[in-house]
């Protein structure tokens, strides 16, 4: 399943929830809408930031559970406890090539007509929105 989203939006972080102990493998790409959510971006980079160091499903989950703080403190907080290189973590989150990460995920999502957050692949299938329950069930069971 293809997953599109954005760490400020709590239905993406609801839907992270429902998805997270269905028998399946996750694809997480970004689409952060910062006409919403003007941290998104910054949040974005800072999971990618994570992966160039073998830590992003830690990072998005951490960012998922708790987005009552996402402001950079806490983000380094998160880095700290992840045992990340903060110095590394810090340059990676501001490289261009994590910004050029964040940009290719946001563009595929809209050439695969993405319009909302989150908007979920399965089968080939777009469902835009939280998963249906049908739709969970369904995946339960596959």
């Amino acid at each position: 399943m293809i997953v599109y989203g954005d760490y400020e939006c709590p239905y993406c972080a609801r839907t992270d929830l429902l998805l997270a102990d269905l028998p399946l493998t996750l694809v997480f790409r970004h689409f952060p809408v910062p006409s919403k959510h003007p941290r998104a971006r910054a949040l974005a980079h800072a999971a990618e930031a994570a992966a160039l160091q073998g830590r992003f499903w830690e990072m998005h989950d951490s960012l998922f559970r708790d987005q009552g703080h996402l402001d950079d403190p806490h983000l380094w907080r998160r880095a700290e406890e992840l045992a990340l290189d903060l110095e590394r973590f810090e340059r990676d989150r501001r490289s261009p090539q994590v910004d050029e990460r964040v940009t290719r995920d946001f563009r595929s999502g809209v050439r695969a007509g993405v319009m909302t957050t989150p908007t979920l692949f399965v089968d080939g299938e777009l469902v835009s929105g939280a998963p249906p329950p049908e739709l969970l069930e369904r995946l339960r069971s596959a």
